[in-house]
């Protein structure tokens, strides 16, 4: 697992100065400009065509994600090809989606596109994406896919995190850093952006299946990546439903969010705080104390892999998209797992390598480690 995660050290070091561009997060409230992914201007140029990566928001998970796309472009060598990659970042909004996947259908310089489908089971978003491969774009989802039961022909493959597995691995730790602390039961919450979202129902699904029937569910709370709304629900949530043991953050915000209310309500001995995502102040607050656990994704490579799948789709080299779905058309044949880490406190008692699995699938870090990873790629969070 530690090959899978370093592999491209070397190459992202070349790109430093680019990365130095999209380091910084904007406002979830607005929506950003698109970034190509190799530092020119947006605007197209004669001839050339463009990869798309729409995402759902706005957060610095996604210039990680960038920092993905640029290393891809170059690896890849777009350029030559007369392609490149282009983040467009949505305003958080189904709606803002949809009208970004309707201008892309009038642009003829696009090629593919990528998705974070920011709702599963929105029948627009899933029309627009229809619409677009109908006109010859190849349209694939990253990171938040479709409801695969009713729309999974919207889109040709899922690149991104098993989130089964992620929820069910900070459920395990949950339940361990519980026991440690002498909880035999109880109550707990979670939160995130929206609980319809393909992967937020999978994280906490996958939370609620490993953490035990001691430990009972009492709330999940979305909110639609308003920030002030996230804090507001950690607040509703202590007042609502006293006693509870554990907080689970299922965005990225949604760390920093829980953190600065428990310092605010004075609660930290009495909750456990898990989370998914490194945000940068998340990390902070892990260092301060303030998070027990964290479930990392790697955003990183979903940006690499998305350039090398639409690559090969746009160029119709099988042999890569078989390389890359080896199962083909069996159950899931379509899906694309990067990987996962397991994020404690230096020092951490009551976790320790023993407690990801052992086929290599998710990699144990201190902190300490994971920040000394983070600079290698001149990244922030992850």
């Amino acid at each position: 697992m530690t090959t899978f995660w370093s592999r491209r050290a070397t190459l992202a070091a070349a790109f430093l100065c680019l990365l130095a561009a999209v380091a910084s997060g904007c406002s979830s409230s607005k929506p950003a400009p698109s970034a190509q992914a190799g530092g020119a201007p947006a605007t197209p140029t004669a001839g050339t065509k463009r990869f798309i990566f729409l995402t759902n928001g706005d957060d610095p998970f996604w210039d990680a994600c960038n920092a993905g796309l640029i290393a891809g472009a170059k690896e890849f060598g777009l350029e030559a090809q007369g392609l490149r990659a282009v983040m467009e970042k949505n305003n958080g909004t189904a709606q803002g989606q949809i009208e970004k996947l309707r201008q892309f259908s009038s642009q003829p310089d696009i090629a593919g596109v990528a998705i974070s489908v920011i709702q599963a089971e929105n029948a627009a978003i899933v029309e627009e994406m229809k619409n677009l491969a109908a006109k010859g774009v190849k349209v694939i989802t990253v990171d938040g896919d479709v409801n695969r039961t009713t729309f999974r022909d919207a889109r040709a493959y899922y690149l991104g995190t098993d989130n089964i597995t992620g929820g069910r691995l900070l459920g395990s730790a949950a339940a361990k850093i519980l026991k440690g602390r002498g909880a035999t039961g109880g109550a707990y919450a979670q939160f995130a952006g929206f609980t319809d979202n393909d992967n937020a129902r999978a994280r906490m699904n996958g939370f609620q299946e490993s953490v035990g029937a001691e430990y009972k569910e009492v709330d999940r709370m979305s909110d639609e990546m308003d920030l002030a709304k996230a804090r507001d629900n950690v607040r509703a949530a202590i007042i609502n439903h006293p006693g509870l043991v554990a907080l689970v953050g299922i965005w990225a915000y949604n760390a920093p969010a829980i953190a600065e209310v428990v310092q605010e309500r004075g609660i930290r001995d009495k909750v456990a705080i898990v989370t998914f995502d490194a945000q940068a102040a998340a990390l902070e607050h892990m260092a301060g104390g303030r998070i027990d656990a964290m479930v990392a994704q790697n955003p990183f490579d979903m940006g690499v892999q998305t350039v090398r799948l639409l690559l090969a789709m746009h160029a119709g080299d099988e042999a890569t998209i078989g390389a890359m779905f080896p199962k083909g058309n069996s159950p899931d044949g379509d899906i694309y797992t990067t990987g996962l880490r397991l994020i404690v406190p230096d020092g951490s008692e009551l976790l320790g390598p023993s407690d990801v699995p052992a086929d290599g699938s998710v990699e144990f870090m201190p902190l300490s480690k994971f920040r000394e990873w983070l600079a290698r790629y001149g990244l922030s969070s992850s």
